[in-house]
């Protein structure tokens, strides 16, 4: 069961509070991001807010003054005194912004993935288009299992996250119909090698290693597949991967508002 420190929602004409929706399923965006801390940090901070404006200008809802309110809100949030390990969610339609702080769960190193048969609509982009996998994500302990989206008989991203593959030393990607994140952006600048390639299911077991990356779950190492059967045969690159975001983490700059 999710845990929330914060739920709030706003009007985007004048800003003034309204009962919280969640914004799920709606013609919108959104963008989750790790606050950890205290004082507060957030990793990849400016990354996410930037990204979130490119989004809403493809889905024609960017309005004057968006970057200001949503830097407003989150700041008006936000506590001094608190200490944070937390995701904070911006969700945005034609008639508000919410958002939403939940208690931020570490993945276990027994992680397994549940394939389905599943493709975000328009996935190049975070929209709210997210009822089916959250039905699935609610039958799902976020501890320790996610689901693979696979359409064609080819493994694209994981409910909440990018996922990376492993062959040989090389790091794999899908090629398109994944969201590429703000931790694959990162990773992908820092690598440099990441190999564009369609992901088989049946070619699975070509793989030592898949990796999950996204801002929920930071780095994490699939230890099992069903149906197909897959497992883990080494963790060298998520434990480099893992060296290079706590580097990240350490280095992030205090949010300052």
């Amino acid at each position: 069961m999710v845990t929330y420190l914060l739920k709030k929602s706003y009007l985007h004409k004048d800003l003034k509070e309204v009962n919280f929706k969640d914004l799920w399923n709606s013609h919108g965006v959104f963008t989750t991001m790790w606050i950890f801390g205290k004082p507060a940090k957030i990793l990849f901070f400016k990354q996410h807010i930037k990204n979130l404006i490119k989004s809403l200008k493809v889905y024609r809802l960017k309005k004057s003054n968006i970057e200001n309110n949503i830097l407003k809100l989150i700041k008006m949030n936000l506590s001094k005194d608190k200490k944070y390990n937390h995701l904070l969610r911006v969700a945005i339609n034609k008639n508000m912004i919410s958002i939403s702080l939940r208690k931020r769960i570490k993945p276990k190193l027994s992680f397994n993935l549940k394939l389905v048969k599943h493709k975000r609509t328009k996935p190049e982009f975070k929209n709210l288009k997210y009822k089916k996998i959250l039905k699935y994500l609610s039958k799902m302990n976020p501890s320790s299992s996610d689901i693979g989206l696979c359409v064609n008989n080819r493994l694209l991203e994981s409910g909440t996250s990018n996922i990376l593959f492993v062959n040989k030393g090389k790091i794999y990607s899908p090629i398109n119909n994944i969201y590429k994140g703000i931790t694959f952006q990162f990773f992908e600048k820092k690598l440099g090698n990441i190999i564009k390639k369609n992901i088989l299911i049946k070619s699975l077991n070509n793989f030592e290693e898949i990796i999950l990356i996204g801002s929920g779950k930071g780095v994490v190492s699939v230890k099992s597949i069903k149906k197909p059967d897959w497992y883990r045969k080494s963790s060298k690159i998520y434990r480099l991967l893992s060296k290079i975001y706590l580097e990240a983490v350490t280095n992030c700059p205090r949010y300052n508002g």
